[in-house]
């Protein structure tokens, strides 16, 4: 059986399908660069996951980052063009906050903007999320 923090992460994919501007092109932790061709991409991440150890469970804070990365356009700055992206994502993950059951809050962090110029500009808007779980001491699945 998986650990309560993977369960969360396949979640997430799950919910996010279908976000906004990115379609399929939904990938966890990929490290393989993004072509032009692709378009605009999600990518998330667990950045950190840390434990507060309770009298009968552990209760864990897992970071996650979800950065689009998008290319630029002659009609608007990259900013913008990741907004209605930002906004679906923020909905979809927010529409169950428990992520099937296995959370028990998600609260928003920051959103951070890194534009890079090149032959064809383009930019990573990250969010990042705080989810709150726990699980029993003696075992990470429970």
């Amino acid at each position: 059986m998986s650990t309560k923090r993977e369960l969360i992460l396949a979640r997430i994919k799950t919910q996010l399908a279908g976000t906004t501007g990115v379609g399929t092109r939904i990938y966890r932790s990929r490290v393989t660069p993004v072509s032009r061709d692709e378009g605009a991409v999600l990518i998330f991440e667990p950045t950190n996951d840390s434990c507060e150890v309770r009298r009968n469970n552990l209760q864990w804070n897992l970071s996650v980052r979800l950065s689009i990365i998008t290319r630029g356009s002659k009609l608007k700055t990259l900013d913008q063009a990741a907004d209605p992206i930002v906004k679906s994502i923020h909905s979809k993950l927010l529409s169950d906050v428990t992520l099937g059951g296995n959370a028990i809050d998600i609260t928003p962090r920051n959103v951070s903007f890194d534009i890079v110029d090149g032959d064809q500009p383009s930019g990573v808007v990250s969010l990042d999320y705080i989810i709150i779980y726990q699980t029993t001491i003696a075992d990470l699945s429970t």
